[in-house]
């Protein structure tokens, strides 16, 4: 039997906090061209350390008049291994308004992309995993693993990408429904003056194994524009997205 997975049509707003560091490692990424620094630091391929801190707001859901908030903290990692260029990403969400009006700590989703540079283009093959770190009512309550590859090109006009993850259950409580899913984020990046870009939203197209069907389709416009604090580069950025599915 299939298991059916309730769909949540929503429009979602994002307000974002981006802080790059330069990383001291050679990378490849570098040497596929110069890149705005919200182009490098939005890419799951991104070649430099960053740390985003991002609140999503959805004002209402499916059939519903409720809304949902979720803060977000993600760091990206380039790192070298023996001469690999590598880089990790953890994400944690925070919940603080929900539909079962449930708060609290989310799952943790880990990966590492291993990084090659083909002329003006960084390729990344690697592995994503799902951890089960949130609170009960929230977490999946579910180990899952899974391959993960990405890639991003610079081209004349921008930067455009695609990120695909896989997450497959491999443990957890029997109880609770597997977390068998395909996740696609498509990359776009268009620099604008004063180093203002626009682009596409993190717009996270989520494919459900054991239902058969999308659960997620979602449309999004991002406007990024960078500032100083304390001396660091960082990225103020705005989204706004629909699940159109």
């Amino acid at each position: 039997m299939r298991r059916r997975t309730a769909r949540k049509r929503a429009s979602r707003t994002a307000l974002y906090l981006l802080f790059v560091l330069e990383d001291s490692v050679a990378n490849p990424a570098k040497e596929a061209g110069e890149q705005s620094l919200d182009s490098q630091a939005g890419a799951p391929t991104s070649s430099l350390m960053s740390f985003q801190l991002q609140g999503f707001y959805a004002p209402n859901l499916h059939k519903s008049d409720e809304s949902q908030n979720t803060v977000q903290f993600r760091t990206s990692i380039p790192f070298q291994i023996s001469g690999i260029y590598n880089i990790a990403r953890l994400t944690l969400s925070y919940v603080t308004q929900s539909l079962s009006g449930r708060t609290g700590l989310g799952d943790a989703t880990l990966f590492n992309l291993f990084a090659r540079d083909r002329n003006r283009a960084c390729i990344g093959i690697g592995a994503v995993a799902l951890l089960p770190t949130g609170e009960s009512g929230i977490s999946a309550e579910k180990w899952g693993l899974g391959p993960a590859f990405g890639f991003v090109e610079r081209r004349v006009w921008g930067l455009f990408g695609l990120f695909d993850h896989n997450i497959l259950t491999v443990a957890g409580d029997n109880d609770r429904p597997n977390v068998n899913i395909s996740i696609i984020q498509p990359i776009l990046s268009h620099p604008l003056e004063n180093g203002r870009s626009v682009g596409a939203s993190d717009m996270n197209i989520i494919y459900d194994r054991d239902a058969d069907e999308f659960t997620n389709l979602t449309l999004g416009l991002k406007v990024s524009k960078p500032a100083k604090m304390g001396g660091r580069p960082v990225q103020i950025q705005s989204s706004y997205e629909r699940n159109i599915y």
